[in-house]
């Protein structure tokens, strides 16, 4: 049975963005696993050149990285790539109140025991999307619907 659900033939290419080798080296071996071709960076300096080099259909993030952390780099994805599907992994979710309304990526996953499954499950689920609206850089949103209200109101 094909650990892959996806429905392409294609392996997906994602970019996987940590500065913690250990969890990079364990997400990757569990999404070349699946089938996907996998790529990763170290820092987000790396990953938005990475970005630039290669056409990619799925970029997982690590939330706290030095110099650039994983809202920084998103948002600057967002405007590199904004039909891009990202995930956000944090060990801060919710201390931090990071969600999908709040950070600009499309999942945010908390660091956990069960953080593969969910892993595993947000890359499916994204993969297999068809590309929608773009969405805003993180922090753009609110600004933009509160400027349309004003202008509605």
């Amino acid at each position: 049975m094909p650990l892959r659900t996806s429905t392409s033939s294609e392996p997906a290419r994602i970019l996987l963005v940590d500065d913690n080798a250990n969890g990079l080296a364990a997400r990757k071996s569990v999404l070349q696993e699946l089938g996907h071709r996998i790529t990763t960076a170290s820092c987000g300096a790396t990953a938005l050149e990475q970005l630039g080099a290669h056409k990619f259909d799925l970029v997982v993030t690590d939330y706290k990285m030095p110099r650039m952390d994983g809202l920084e780099l998103i948002r600057r994805l967002r405007k590199q790539a904004p039909e891009l599907p990202i995930i956000l992994i944090s060990g801060y979710t919710d201390a931090l109140g990071l969600n999908e309304d709040s950070t600009g990526a499309d999942a945010v996953l908390q660091k956990s025991a069960n953080e593969v499954s969910h892993l595993v499950r947000a890359v499916n689920r994204l993969l297999r999307r068809k590309p929608m609206a773009k969405k805003p850089p993180a922090g753009e949103s609110a600004s933009v619907h509160a400027r349309n209200k004003k202008k509605s109101g």
